[in-house]
């Protein structure tokens, strides 16, 4: 299975998941909720932590392959994990031959 595709298989489903939490908490339910117990704040931290380390990635790689990595931090502040999936998606669908019919 290739990386593009990989990509798709964690992508989609988690959007579609997203979607679902969006409509039955909202934004900032997405968040609230991790505040009403320990295990919920050690959850968030570790987003927290996790994001954190994907933007210092991101913004390193782009500057050794030129791309720019501020859409994709942007997303990760805003949307978590949906900056560096979409960061690593593109690079790969760059990073594809062109294919010609």
């Amino acid at each position: 299975m290739n990386r593009t595709v990989l990509l798709l298989l964690i992508l989609l489903p988690f959007a579609a998941l997203t979607a679902v939490a969006l409509r039955d908490h909202g934004y900032i339910g997405i968040f609230t909720s991790h505040f009403t117990s320990s295990a919920g704040l050690q959850v968030l931290t570790d987003l927290i932590i996790a994001c954190t380390l994907a933007i210092v990635w991101m913004i390193g790689d782009a500057r050794r392959s030129g791309r720019n990595p501020w859409p994709y931090v942007l997303l990760t502040l805003t949307l978590g994990s949906f900056g560096p999936l979409l960061y690593l998606l593109v690079g790969s669908l760059r990073s594809r031959p062109a294919q010609f019919a």
